[in-house]
């Protein structure tokens, strides 16, 4: 796993360049947006368990058939692995927020799992569902900004934003 800093470093070595402008521009607003990125992994760690819970309800509440007899989610096992891998791949975008590069998410959590899905009969539309309901949760505590560090958190929000929208391809 490679942050954002040893990304572009790891770039310009390959090409035994020094680092560009731009480069050195972007990793100066990360840096200046460091406490918004902070407050926003810790709110959606924090709110971790609430997340998941509601984003379940939401999406059995719209699926039913998949607690019903017969679904996916029907067994007190088969609906605690259903939370399980919510909250992993919602653990994962935090992981990926922080560091500020979806490689961590892809390398050890969205790589093959769409594969695995498919092969244990899960349906990844509900999945990428529920991602979607987790995104919007999330997003709802990136973008309040109550006590959080003042300032623009737009491309925060994006770069969050599109996080969940990998989750949820991953999966679908």
């Amino acid at each position: 796993m490679l942050d954002a800093f040893a990304k572009v470093v790891s770039q310009a070595d390959a090409k035994g360049e020094f680092l560009s402008g731009s480069q050195l521009d972007a990793l100066s607003n990360m840096v200046k947006d460091g406490n918004k990125r902070l407050d926003t992994v810790n709110r959606i760690t924090s709110n971790a368990s609430t997340i998941v819970a509601n984003a379940a309800r939401s999406l059995f509440e719209e699926q039913p058939q998949l607690i019903q007899p017969g679904g996916n989610a029907y067994t007190n096992r088969r609906m605690a692995a259903c939370l399980r891998d919510m909250e992993i791949i919602l653990r994962y975008v935090t992981y990926a927020t922080l560091a500020g590069d979806s490689s961590v998410l892809d390398d050890r959590c969205l790589n093959g799992l769409r594969e695995t899905y498919q092969a244990l009969g899960v349906p990844g539309g509900s999945v990428a569902s529920g991602v979607g309901k987790m995104k919007e949760a999330a997003l709802a505590m990136v973008n309040d900004t109550n006590g959080i560090t003042k300032g623009d958190c737009s491309a925060l929000s994006s770069e969050v934003s599109g996080y969940f929208d990998r989750a949820a391809a991953a999966v679908g």
